[in-house]
């Protein structure tokens, strides 16, 4: 049986995801299949099996899977990281869709561009959505704290517009990288960063104060580095808090702070259970979700989406893996939780909410795990101790 926290944990996870949802009352849903590079074709397939896995009773809709193409393997095979085609198939075709990870080069390839920053883009996925929840999380000083953190992250912009210049000058080579913040971008992502710590509040007001994992008023943390990048950084500081004044809801039921990225890279190790809602431009909001992965014990068990208004992409943090690509030993619960963001975005949040306790009554019982969490299971006795949960 749950423990109080864990429902709690459960309803503002549930309630975070479906800030974007689209309510559907279609008697299909179709899902585009992206598992690109590396452990993606091991992950994705996963979180396939466990999706056909539900009943029907929590899954009404008959599910319907594209099977698409992208990553650097595919360019190194056909010139192209992202084909027309399968955008094609997302616009015109699929509701929503997954994507596994991507093994982007570490150096400059002619003619390739990360497939999964260009999806968002082409797609206006603008916010990347990471929720950060455990009941035990394992801080720098050895202590292990409950947290429930939502990471928003602005998803087109920032550095990874990928604008960069190698020069020579008298001393040698020098480079140059172009960073783009926007007040458009940077407004959209405010905008939702308070919408969902409202929701998030909503929903644990259902239950007793002792219960909840985080106690205190709605929060967002406003993450910059505006005291040296003034103009970018301050835009967007300026841009995000210009939403909170402009709505009186969210200065009245919301407080928000702001955060040094540095400082809140050491604060999130130190006292993660201070944060409710994180808004950070791009390249931030990627490091300090990844870093808060060590919180919960696993990059292999955070979910992510890629949210527009109009569709959703479910990601999962990890990266492609190749040391251990193939080997059947990859972590597939970041895949599987992407998944259930996915159903909840596209309106079938009790088929979600079956996956995500499945997974967690999985991991309670600590009997199935993965290498990366100290066990000897492989990718399918994870995915099938789900499948049987279900």
């Amino acid at each position: 049986m749950y423990s109080a926290l864990r429902s709690v944990q459960l309803a503002a996870r549930r309630t975070a995801s479906m800030s974007m949802s689209m309510s559907t009352g279609a008697k299909s849903l179709t899902i585009g299949l992206i598992p690109a590079d590396g452990i993606g074709r091991e992950v994705i397939p996963a979180a396939r099996q466990v999706l056909e896995a539900l009943p029907s009773d929590v899954m009404p809709a008959r599910l319907n899977f594209v099977d698409l193409d992208a990553g650097f393997e595919y360019f190194q095979k056909h010139g192209v990281a992202l084909p027309e085609q399968t955008l094609a198939a997302l616009k015109g075709d699929c509701d929503g869709a997954l994507f596994g990870a991507v093994s982007s080069p570490s150096h400059k390839v002619a003619g390739y561009s990360s497939p999964i920053v260009g999806l968002r883009k082409k797609m206006d996925l603008y916010a990347n959505v990471r929720p950060v929840i455990s009941g035990a999380a394992a801080t720098a000083s050895g202590e292990r704290r409950a947290i429930d953190m939502l990471i928003i992250r602005e998803n087109t912009e920032c550095l990874y517009i990928k604008e960069e210049e190698l020069h020579e000058g008298a001393d040698g080579k020098y480079a140059i990288a172009k960073r783009r913040i926007s007040e458009y971008a940077s407004r959209r992502a405010g905008e939702m960063a308070f919408a969902m710590a409202l929701q998030r509040d909503r929903m644990r007001q259902q239950v007793a104060a002792s219960e909840r994992t985080w106690k205190g008023r709605p929060k967002v943390t406003i993450v910059h580095k505006s005291n040296v990048l003034s103009v970018t950084d301050g835009l967007w500081r300026e841009t995000v808090r210009g939403v909170y004044a402009a709505n009186a809801e969210y200065s009245q039921g919301v407080d928000i702070e702001e955060q040094l990225v540095d400082s809140m890279v050491y604060r999130m190790f130190r006292e993660p259970e201070a944060f409710d809602v994180v808004v950070a431009p791009n390249m931030y909001g990627d490091i300090i979700s990844d870093g808060a992965a060590a919180l919960v014990g696993s990059l292999g068990l955070v979910p992510s989406a890629n949210v527009g208004d109009n569709f959703v992409v479910g990601e999962p943090v990890h990266g492609s893996a190749p040391d251990i690509a193939g080997k059947n030993i990859a972590n597939p619960i970041a895949a599987i939780r992407s998944a259930a963001m996915l159903l909840e975005r596209t309106g079938y949040a009790s088929a979600a909410l079956a996956i995500y306790r499945a997974v967690d009554k999985v991991l309670d019982a600590g009997q199935t795990k993965t290498p990366d969490l100290g066990g000897k299971s492989t990718t399918s006795d994870v995915t099938e101790a789900v499948c049987r949960l279900l």
